[in-house]
C-alpha cells in the first residue's frame, strides 16, 4: 500500500468516524462513553494523517 492509498483510507475512516459522532449527538439518548472512544480514534487517526503528510 502506498502512503497516499494509506491518507485516502485514514481520512474516509475519519470522514465515518465523524458522521458517527454528530449522528450520536443530534440522537437522545446515545452512549457518551461511545462518542467520546469514536472522538479518541478521530484524534488518533488525525494524528496518523499529519504525521503521513509530514515531508521526511
Amino acid at each position: 500500500m502506498t502512503i497516499a492509498s494509506h491518507l485516502q483510507e485514514l481520512r474516509k475512516k475519519h470522514e465515518t468516524l465523524s458522521a458517527m459522532v454528530e449522528e450520536a449527538q443530534r440522537s437522545p439518548g446515545s452512549d457518551d462513553l461511545q462518542i467520546a472512544e469514536w472522538k479518541k480514534q478521530k484524534l488518533k487517526i488525525k494524528e496518523e494523517i499529519t504525521r503521513l503528510s509530514q515531508p521526511h
